[in-house]
């Protein structure tokens, strides 16, 4: 559960921190309006994601699950959305912080 809602809020709070770029056109205080009620259902799915995953994870497994979270949905959206290229270094960043995924969540 915690997973998914992670999931959800970080779609949401992608298309409130980057959507608005497909809409150069508009001025910048609509757009900050609309972002600011998309990141609100970002909150609602945020807070109990937190809240209910603090059960199971650790605070900092919490927010490493989110950014690893975050930059697959960004990749996805930045691809599919802006239509922007997926490059090489991209991937390698990724792996590199997959590495340090397995540095947390590792039992030393």
């Amino acid at each position: 559960m915690t997973i998914a809602l992670l999931v959800l809020s970080n779609i949401f709070m992608t298309f409130a921190w980057y959507g608005h770029l497909k809409f150069k056109d508009q001025p910048l205080w609509a757009v900050i309006l609309v972002s600011w009620g998309i990141a609100f259902f970002e909150y609602c799915l945020m807070v109990p994601a937190n809240r209910w995953g603090s059960g199971t994870f650790s605070t900092v497994q919490l927010k490493t699950i989110q950014e690893v979270i975050t930059l697959l949905v960004f990749c996805g959206f930045s691809v599919l959305y802006l239509r922007e290229p997926f490059r090489w270094n991209y991937l390698l960043g990724f792996v590199l912080i997959v590495a340090a995924v397995f540095v947390i969540f590792k039992k030393w």
